[in-house]
């Protein structure tokens, strides 16, 4: 049983915005990524670009992910569940 708070959702502005941050951290266009197209695999992102998601990730939404985290943001969706756990808190 998890402590998240499952009426925090995530609006479209803010995957919107997170959309955003991850495109520009991999330099990629919008349209080439899905919510479940993977990062390394298929963007070739390393792990110093899944850190830099993350600080981002912070710095723009006043939330605090732990680094422990980056091994389920391997997409958008993974990107999408840790922060909307990380804002329940």
């Amino acid at each position: 049983m998890t402590s998240a708070n499952p009426t925090v959702t995530l609006d479209d502005e803010q995957r919107r915005q997170i959309k955003d941050i991850v495109c520009e951290i991999l330099e990629i266009e919008p349209t080439e990524v899905t919510e479940t197209s993977l990062f390394k695999e298929d963007h070739e992102a390393d792990s110093l670009r899944a850190i830099e998601i993350l600080a981002a990730l912070e710095r723009s939404l006043n939330i605090t992910i732990d680094q422990a985290e980056l091994s389920r943001m391997v997409n958008l969706a993974g990107v999408y569940t840790v922060v909307t756990e990380a804002s329940a808190r």
